[in-house]
């Protein structure tokens, strides 16, 4: 079960001072889940606390402490994560030094490509889509490199986000920048969510062991890709005509 915390995020002393037989408070309570801090709930109580007798206020009190904890618990309950769910949303995203996630998609040809199929060479895996300017931006620059260094083996998996875009704007762009890698259509969103993609583009540096070598968030210039594909390169050895 994923561990949940209980944070007090405000007591407020409403009392009037006109009002000296009775205390009011404004407690602000929030239930929260570490491992996903959108998930929480937040819970307002007031509570009015009048001068009674010290054995019946302090009742008053252990009672007030006692509903606090019931919802705590009840949210913990229902909003529990076993060890063996997932779902795409608690899924952290890979990260430089861990291995890669599998996954297989169809190219534009109908082809189904998969990423463990390109084990031993180096991979730099796009994500993209044709609406995307920064993402237009960096195509020509990633297609200039393909073609210089495919015969080291270096290749680029381009995975657009066809649940997002228009396949008849991806089809005229990509004909019209006369791009040579694999473009793979993420028709579902399933890749997207595997490597839980925020934004676009974002670009993953894979050797040829399958391990996440750099992650870069947004688009990049010929130089900075020139310069993370040759570090790419510098960990494999060179293929003859990229095989």
């Amino acid at each position: 079960m994923v561990s949940k915390m209980l944070i007090i995020s405000s007591l407020s002393d409403l009392s009037s001072e006109c009002c000296s037989n009775e205390k009011r408070f404004l407690l602000s309570l929030t239930f929260l889940n570490p491992e996903k801090g959108k998930d929480a709930l937040c819970l307002t109580i007031e509570m009015e606390i009048k001068k009674l007798p010290r054995g019946k206020n302090s009742r008053l009190v252990n009672f007030s402490l006692t509903v606090i904890l019931f919802f705590g618990l009840l949210w913990i309950g229902f909003s529990r994560v076993t060890d063996n769910s997932t779902t795409s949303g608690k899924i952290p995203a890979p990260q430089p030094g861990f291995l890669a996630p599998e996954f297989s998609l169809e190219d534009m040809n109908g082809e189904t490509v998969s990423l463990t199929s390109l084990r031993g060479r180096p991979v730099l895996l796009n994500f993209w889509a044709s609406w995307c300017p920064p993402c237009r931006s960096e195509m020509p620059a990633m297609q200039e490199l393909f073609a210089e260094f495919e015969y080291q083996g270096f290749t680029i998996l381009a995975v657009n986000a066809t649940n997002q875009d228009d396949l008849e704007e991806l089809k005229k762009f990509v004909e019209g920048n006369q791009l040579q890698f694999p473009i793979l259509l993420d028709q579902t969103g399933s890749a997207a969510n595997l490597y839980n993609i925020q934004s676009l583009p974002t670009s993953f540096f894979i050797n040829q062991e399958g391990i996440v070598e750099d992650l870069i968030i947004g688009g990049m210039s010929e130089a900075l890709l020139r310069i993370r594909v040759k570090a790419l390169l510098s960990e494999s050895p060179v293929r003859d005509g990229g095989q």
